[in-house]
């Protein structure tokens, strides 16, 4: 009896779920829409993605100085900074979900030539994306990432080797397909010309493979001839084809430090220009100092004036915080440039510019990759092109007296000319790229290069570190917490493959080695 009871109550489950779905069929087909898209235009989701990979990737405020404090541009007065004092946590895997975007975006253009420019931004984004991951811990998920709409939710981790040649033959498919596309809806940044997507595209193919000079031995890379080759294909020409986000008055469209009536940055106060930063530029009499950073209060009221090199001093970032309060006190270091608070424009950021590429020619000229022109006139290139772009962008009221004119910007890069060993040249390459990447490259660009090439020279205080052990600095954040407690087989077997079990801040990886 009580068998057919439970029998006849599935039955009757049965129908009314059949009833019920043929019922939502019905409702569903009433109140849809013809009228409006059922799923996200191709150019929204291009919108979307370059939103996430470039603006909210930038962030704001106390958020946005935070990667310019780890790579020593700056020290902080506020509170003891933990990236200033080299202390990395674990990192997060935040910025590969918007690659779920990436699949819907081309599935959904309207034509072939759309399907081809969208597929190769979207190669595009892969690359930058998975690049920045794997620059900060290693191996990581790759040829099995964002595939949990097909059943992969603990995907296997990648060798970094491997990860590195993805990225590369992504960014050959990008550059392809951008050929072969049309000009596209939904990009902010180059209003879809597939002109300069290519032109970034290939810039920054050239960035991976210089992050992979220690390893032009190597028969599958092919560094050196794959750099050459990519070489002859369409690179920026100057500083308007920069990556770069644009800010306008808008409230949550301003420049990132501003404090305007728009945007409320309550933390203007707290930055100290470092002596990594502006001892690099006073022994050449630099001019961009004075575009860069405020005078020091105390050397003004010790009589010096603005348009004196003497009255810009440094904070060291080494420093124990009790030493670095003393001098804030005293006021006796440099704020950032008034230009960079009152201004919701004061310049578009770039993270990955024209300059950078110049530099990056220059370097692999030194190095022997490349020839028929000179180290020197790449290194030229790019002094003057960030002089002339902090020219276009400051207004003569903020260079405190201290303008860059034409002649000036021509003349400079005689003044610090590349000389001596390959290794200095190198020195002075890197040096040259530090200054000019100021509130620019907010990914970590400057602490990632120091890591690769040791300059500019950071100094390592044992007093203050907060690395373990505090006698030398981290070269990686560790995995994800996240990927410990979903993913842990995978993640584990990526930490004893590269670093015999150990996850932590000091274990070099592949490409470091």
């Amino acid at each position: 009896m009580t068998r057919n009871i439970f029998k006849t109550s599935i039955i009757a489950s049965l129908v009314a779920g059949i009833g019920f779905s043929s019922c939502t069929k019905d409702f569903d087909s009433i109140n849809t829409n013809p009228d409006k898209p059922s799923s996200a235009s191709s150019a929204w989701l291009a919108t979307n993605i370059l939103t996430s990979v470039t603006s909210k990737d930038i962030k704001t405020a106390t958020d946005f100085r935070q990667p310019f404090t780890l790579d020593k541009y700056l020290a902080w007065a506020e509170l003891a900074s933990a990236n200033q004092y080299n202390q990395l946590t674990r990192t997060n895997y935040d910025r590969m979900v918007v690659l779920r975007d990436v699949e819907p975006m081309i599935a959904n253009a309207t034509s072939p030539e759309l399907k081809n420019s969208y597929a190769g931004f979207g190669h595009f984004v892969r690359a930058w994306q998975f690049f920045q991951t794997t620059m900060q811990v290693g191996d990581i998920p790759y040829s099995q990432a964002i595939k949990g709409s097909t059943g992969v939710i603990q995907p296997k981790y990648d060798k970094q080797k491997d990860v590195f040649i993805g990225i590369l033959n992504e960014l050959d498919q990008a550059d392809s397909l951008l050929a072969k596309g049309t000009d596209f809806t939904g990009d902010f940044i180059y209003a879809g010309s597939v002109d300069k997507w290519r032109r970034l595209v290939n810039t920054f193919q050239l960035r991976v493979l210089i992050n992979l000079y220690k390893k032009t031995d190597d028969a599958d890379l092919k560094v050196v001839s794959k750099f050459n080759a990519v070489m002859a294909r369409p690179l920026m020409r100057d500083f308007s084809d920069n990556f770069a986000v644009t800010y306008n008055s808008s409230a949550g469209y301003c420049y990132p430090w501003s404090n305007t009536p728009a945007q409320v940055n309550s933390f203007i106060n707290y930055p100290m220009l470092s002596t990594t930063l502006i001892n690099l530029m006073k022994p050449t009499l630099d001019r961009r100092l004075f575009y860069i950073a405020e005078p020091a209060t105390a050397k003004i009221t010790g009589g010096k004036t603005a348009s004196d090199f003497d009255a810009y001093v440094g904070v060291e970032p080494a420093d124990e915080f009790s030493t670095t309060i003393n001098q804030y006190n005293a006021g006796n270091y440099c704020n950032v440039n008034k230009r960079y608070v009152d201004l919701y424009n004061a310049e578009p950021i770039g993270l990955m510019n024209y300059w950078d590429l110049q530099f990056i020619l220059a370097e692999a000229a030194v190095r022997g990759w490349i020839s028929g022109t000179s180290a020197q006139t790449y290194y030229e290139n790019g002094i003057k092109s960030s002089m002339s772009f902090m020219a276009k962008y400051t207004p003569t009221t903020y260079a405190h007296g201290m303008a860059m004119t034409d002649s000036y910007i021509s003349a400079f890069p005689a003044t610090v000319a590349l000389t001596g060993s390959t290794e200095n040249q190198i020195q002075q390459i890197i040096s040259q790229r530090y200054i000019a990447g100021f509130f620019q490259n907010s990914d970590f660009y400057a602490w990632f290069e120091n890591r690769r090439t040791g300059y500019p020279a950071f100094t390592l205080n044992p007093k203050s570190n907060l690395n373990v052990p505090a006698t030398t600095f981290p070269v990686r954040w560790m995995y994800p917490q996240k990927e410990l407690d979903y993913n842990a087989d995978n993640v584990k077997a990526a930490i004893s493959e590269q670093f015999k079990g150990s996850d932590d801040f000091n274990q070099k990886m592949w490409i470091l080695q």
